[in-house]
This record gives structure tokens, sequence and C-alpha cells, in this order.
């Protein structure tokens, strides 16, 4: 797609703005239509499904939001002039065409959507077959604004795809991709990594840990924890996983605090066998692989660690790499913790609810990615481009 200046880009956002503000009944009645037509089996993602005034709110928010940021394309990240009179600037530069692969959230639709165009790329939208008419009326929208403005409609396309045929785009795209993210659970990601032949950036899967050090504030780890829990189950920076050390004062009384105050709000509990040796009512965990578990419901496990090194290396070896919490008093142990853990987000004092773009200062979000290339975190606007190497000469060759 060619280059749009912003002017450009920013006169289509406005016009977004404009369209779905008009258009709340029609966007509220096509969501309807989904609503009806899925079985509860699946809270989760029945509760990402959901849309309401409050979330075409947040959809207008965050085209506002990225209407108003800088334009990320063709910034100049160095410039050097060489010996041999070379000039080489690095400059940002588009992706190209980016395909997004997601479960549930009409509101992707809008958040990926305004991402990828501000920052120039072409975007193919693959949304779940639960959400088809809500997207379908949210890509109208994209259309509308993108014809008042005299522009193609396929800067913004939404695939309609079976899984096989899905599959086979995948293995043979029909057009040129330049990069896929998946955003969704550990199924949709495992199969996209199968088939993809272009770049894959893996995004969406939480599992998120706390540890509850010796030297802990117990009434602000009670806060902290059941934010982190129970805010919003369905989001993949909950939490899922608690360590609490063994070696912490009153560790059987606090045990027993943690069981109480976690059943009063309705969350079920499993164990591992440590902590089954105090709090023996509760079931145990089947198998050390329900460490790897994002349960994305009212549940956790509680396990008891011997200290923070067997903390550290449980996280690391069964966590999603999203997002890790200490809580401690001791900012050294709380620095050494972080430094330690593998994931996108580390967190000392504070709830990994924060794991999102627009609580993190970055804005509109594509996704949060677990990977360490090309970027890991919040996928905001300015991680919607690479690079390029302009190199401009007079008649130099190379001995």
């Amino acid at each position: 797609m060619k280059f749009l200046d912003t002017e450009t880009k920013n006169n289509v956002l406005q016009s977004m703005i404009n369209i779905i503000d008009k258009k709340r009944d029609e966007i509220l009645a096509e969501n309807k239509k989904d609503l009806d037509a899925f079985e509860r089996d699946d809270q989760a993602l029945y509760d990402r499904l959901v849309v309401n005034q409050g979330k075409i709110d947040g959809m207008i928010t965050a085209i506002r939001q990225v209407k108003g940021q800088d334009d990320p394309v063709g910034k100049k990240i160095s410039e050097l002039k060489l010996d041999n009179g070379l000039e080489v600037i690095n400059k940002t530069d588009p992706f190209g065409t980016i395909m997004i692969i997601y479960e549930s959230r009409p509101d992707v639709t809008i958040e990926a959507a305004v991402l990828a165009f501000k920052a120039n790329n072409k975007i193919l939208l693959k949304g779940g077959r639960e959400a088809y008419n809500s997207n379908k009326v949210l890509v109208k929208c994209w259309h509308e604004a993108l014809q008042q403005n005299n522009l193609d409609k396929d800067w913004i396309k939404m695939l309609e795809m079976n899984r096989d045929e899905t599959q086979e785009f995948l293995r043979n795209p029909t057009e040129k991709l330049d990069l896929i993210v998946p955003r969704g659970g550990e199924r949709l990601i495992d199969f996209v990594k199968q088939h993809a032949k272009c770049a894959v950036l893996i995004s969406g899967r939480g599992n998120n840990f706390m540890y509850i050090s010796p030297e802990a504030d117990w009434n602000k780890t009670i806060k902290v924890l059941l934010n982190a829990k129970t805010d919003k189950t369905s989001a993949c920076n909950a939490l899922d996983n608690i360590l609490i050390d063994k070696n912490i004062p009153n560790y059987e009384e606090k045990l027993k605090d943690l069981k109480s105050i976690l059943t009063e709000k309705g969350v079920e509990i499993i164990v591992d066998n440590k902590t089954k040796k105090v709090l023996s009512d509760l079931e145990e965990m089947e198998s050390v692989k329900v460490w790897k578990e994002e349960f994305l419901a009212m549940k956790i496990l509680i396990g008891t660690a011997e200290d923070s090194k067997e903390a550290i290396e449980l996280i690391n070896e069964h966590s999603g790499k999203h997002s890790a919490i200490i809580m401690t008093e001791d900012k050294n142990d709380a620095i050494a913790f972080m430094e330690q853990i593998d994931s996108a987000a580390v967190y000392q004092n504070a709830s990994s609810r924060f794991t999102d773009g627009g609580a993190m200062g970055v804005g509109a979000e594509l996704a949060i990615s677990t990977d360490k290339l090309h970027h890991r975190g919040p996928l905001g606007l300015k991680q919607l481009t690479t690079n390029k190497y302009y190199v401009f000469g007079d008649g130099q060759t190379r001995d």
C-alpha cells in the first residue's frame, strides 16, 4: 500500500469516530445476534464477546488516542556520516501487511485496525465465528470511513474463512503477508505457529504468577492479589498462581487467611502437595502440568516455595511469560527477582492487571507480545513499524 500523509490518516480516523458514534444502535443489534447464538459453555469467551455502550465509548477513545499520537512512520532512528562519504540514515518503516487472528472480542477489530492503519500497514482481520456479525458491522464502518476519504477499502480487510481455509491461507497466502499476530489461547497460537510461513508474533496467553516473599506486607498482598485475580478473570493479565514462601512469618495462619478470603470471594482453590499439608480439605492439583494452565475463571492454584530461588525456577519453567509479581518490601530482593524472571512484565507490589497498553502509557494496543523479537509487552503504535536504512552516496564502490 502507498505511503499516506499524517493528515489523510487522521482524517480517516475522525471519520471512523463519527461513523461509530452514529451507528451505535446498529453495532449493538449486530452484537446481540452473536450473543443470542452463543452457547454459554465458555464464560470467559462470552464476556469478551459482549459489546455495550461502554465498549463503544472505549472504541471511540482508542481511535481518538491513536489519532492524537505522533505518526510513527519515517522517524529517524540514527544517522551516520562515514569516512568514505556515505550518509547512512536508519528510519522507521511500515511492516506492510499484518494479519491478526483473534477470538471473540469485537473491540480488537477497532484497536488492531486503527493501530495498523496509522502505522501505514494493511491489516487482515480474522476474527472468530462467534463474533462474525459484530466484526462485520465494524469493518463496514471502517470501509465507509476509508471511502469518505477516497481510499481503497483493502487497507482494512475482514477474512471470512473457516478453520480449513485459514490453515490453507497460512500455508499458501493468496496475497502478500509480512506478519501474523495470533491473539488468543494456546490452541490458537499453536495452530498458527504450525501452519504459518511468515513471521509470527506470539501474544494473548497469560498464566501469571505471584510470589509472596517473607518480606511481604500482608494487607498490601491481599489487596493486590484480589485485584489481580478477581477484577477481570477473562483477561490475559489476570492472576492464575500464587507461590507463598514457607519462611514467611505465621506461614500456616496466612495460608488459612488466603483460603478464607479467596473462598469468600467465590474463587475455587487448588493446592500443591506442600500446601495441602496445611489446607488439607482443599483439592490437590492432579499433576505438575496444572502449573501451566491459564484458568480464565474464578480459580487459582496456591503453592509453597522453599525460597525465592525455587519460586523463580518454577515460574520460569511453567508461566506463560506474560506477567509476574513479587510481593516484598525489600527493594533489593524485588530487583533480584525481577531481573531473573523471564516475562514481558514484572511487578513489585502491584497488580498484573496493569499489563495493558492503556494502563502502561502505551495507548491502544494490538496485543500483549510474549515474544522477544521484535518486541515484548504491549504492541502499541510505535511497535507496528520496522526499520529501513537509507544510504546516500556519490559513486562510492567497495574494494
